[in-house]
């Protein structure tokens, strides 16, 4: 038998930064911005996107449902907003 030879690259992913720039320029041009603004704005949805997972996951558990399911995610959504509040 041959040995595999294919070779795994580590694949870097990076921020979709033109992007979120240009949505800001186009949704809000009057603001203002920071040059690294739209990396924390990309960890922040990030990060909220982890907790609605993690909640959800646990939404599911409960009630005996190995599928994730739009109710559990909406029940979790509801959740992490109250929290994000203050």
């Amino acid at each position: 038998m041959a040995v595999s030879t294919t070779v795994s690259k580590r694949i870097k992913r990076k921020a979709p930064r033109a992007f979120l720039r240009r949505t800001f320029k186009r949704k809000k041009p009057h603001l203002r911005l920071e040059t690294d603004c739209d990396l924390l704005i990309h960890l922040n949805c990030l990060l909220f996107v982890h907790r609605l997972a993690e909640e959800s996951r646990i939404n599911a558990c409960e009630s005996k449902s190995r599928v994730i399911k739009k109710d559990h995610i909406l029940a979790a959504a509801k959740v992490i907003l109250k929290k994000s509040r203050g």
